[in-house]
């Protein structure tokens, strides 16, 4: 492939802040409390701002978000139902202690299904994920195992999980890895459904009076621990809170404005129990990050299928045509809004080979890779628009040109030609070989008769004596 560079006219886009963002440059980003933080695009998957994604960190309670997606895919998969009724086992409160977060559920404990994916999300009930985790695993390790093996199949390299709730110390992730988790989770329709409930009511079971729960993710719910009002979020969903010593506060949300939808992972964040302030800083970050994306980033049209980009020669073309090149489909990319020309660029790889006519209109010819300060954004097939016809006295040219350019050809030729030039002398030969034998017999034949004439002649005057 040969590449060629051009630079892409575009419309100069306005003032953005960012600090790190892998798809193009900004201004400062807004200034964050957490360790380990994660922006994206849920729209193209793309992501727009990330601070130590790669480092390995507990999840805490963020684990529960791998737990309740592979129970609602069992639903999916019709191995079980959300009215089914589940009855706790003995082991239903194992690694816990006083401090864990729980829904208070006891061995023998009957509850539906669907109440135990609420406890495990809205309520962070460690007790309700080991209740599923036996149940869809056969033991709580073997759920882990399926948790695992779920995570590498997501792409996650050192995520490792030894609980189903995040309680143990030497469960492990990365903010970018708990990205593919959630991006996964919420591709769920019934995930998205119970991680955005912020108020239930689990009714009364056979050890338990009716329990009321409230969302800890203070973005959607108003009774949150977290703060009550103060961290509500217009346009914010989902998904889970997470909290341990060795964690930090952390917060994996969602927010859609006016076709704009965004995911933060916020990890490793200081609040009350771990730096003695009233403020919960994984919301605090998650806010910021949000109001910096919503009015700092837009989608621009970056290649438009109506505008050429590339023309390429055409050998053998009627009028020597060339075989214009269009984006095959639009690229729509979110941008900083101080994008500027410069920033964005195209690279056009063309197969290297000669193009010959007839080309069809349609055809794909090549593609062409968008990149926004040397970051890939993404890449385009190019084609053509209309026919590029042959024209019929060139290629008969060519035709005898590549005929006579073959050695063995042009002898084959020489081998005919003489052939013809012996028959064509034969042909000669014979022909006045034939003709001097009819005029040879002729001759004969008007001797004989002369011959003939003259005794008759001779005949006749000896009788007149």
């Amino acid at each position: 492939m040969k590449k060629i560079w051009f630079l892409l006219a575009v419309f100069c886009m306005s003032f953005v802040m960012s600090i790190y963002a892998p798809a193009a440059h900004a201004a400062q980003a807004p200034e964050l409390n957490g360790k380990n933080i994660v922006l994206a695009d849920l729209n193209t998957g793309r992501i727009i701002y990330s601070k130590n994604p790669d480092t390995v960190v507990a999840p805490a309670s963020l684990t529960k978000i791998m737990t309740v997606l592979l129970a609602v895919e069992a639903v999916e998969r019709g191995e079980h139902t959300l009215d089914e009724m589940v009855t706790a086992g003995e082991d239903c409160r194992a690694g816990l202690d006083d401090e864990s977060s729980s829904g208070e559920i006891v061995p023998g404990e009957q509850l539906t299904y669907r109440d135990l994916l609420y406890c495990s999300m809205i309520q962070s009930a460690s007790d309700a994920c080991n209740v599923l985790a036996s149940l869809l695993g056969g033991s709580i390790s073997g759920f882990v195992d399926m948790m695992n093996a779920r995570a590498s199949e997501l792409g996650c390299e050192v995520t490792h999980f030894e609980d189903p709730n995040g309680l143990s110390n030497n469960n492990q992730t990365t903010a970018y890895e708990m990205f593919l988790i959630t991006q996964e989770a919420i591709s769920h329709d019934y995930f998205v459904v119970v991680c955005n409930i912020a108020d239930v009511t689990i009714p009364q079971t056979n050890m338990h009076p009716e329990r009321e729960y409230h969302n800890s993710n203070s973005l959607i719910s108003s009774q949150s621990v977290y703060g009550g009002n103060r961290y509500l979020y217009t346009g914010a969903a989902g998904v889970k809170t997470g909290y341990t010593r060795a964690a930090g506060y952390c917060l994996i949300s969602t927010a859609e404005r006016e076709g704009l939808h965004f995911l933060a992972v916020v990890m490793g964040c200081d609040g009350w129990l771990n730096a003695g302030i009233e403020d919960y800083l994984n919301f605090e970050d998650t806010i910021k990050l949000y109001d910096w994306a919503f009015s700092d980033f837009s989608y621009r049209n970056v290649v438009d299928t109506a505008t050429p980009v590339y023309e390429l020669d055409v050998a053998l073309a009627h009028d020597h045509q060339k075989a214009v090149l269009y984006p095959q489909q639009r690229l729509r990319l979110l941008l900083p809004k101080d994008t500027t020309d410069e920033d964005i660029s195209l690279e056009f790889h063309i197969p290297d080979q000669e193009l010959k006519a007839p080309v069809r209109a349609g055809e794909v010819l090549g593609e062409a890779v968008v990149s926004v300060n040397g970051d890939v954004y993404g890449t385009v097939n190019l084609i053509t628009r209309e026919e590029v016809e042959l024209a019929r006295t060139e290629y008969m040219k060519q035709q005898l040109k590549t005929v006579f350019s073959n050695q063995w050809v042009v002898g084959v030729f020489v081998m005919l030609l003489l052939l013809l030039a012996i028959y064509i002398t034969l042909q000669i030969r014979y022909r006045k070989a034939r003709e001097k034998y009819m005029q040879e017999r002729i001759d004969r034949e008007r001797r004989r008769r002369q011959k003939r004439k003259a005794m008759e002649e001779s005949s006749r005057e000896g009788w007149d004596l």
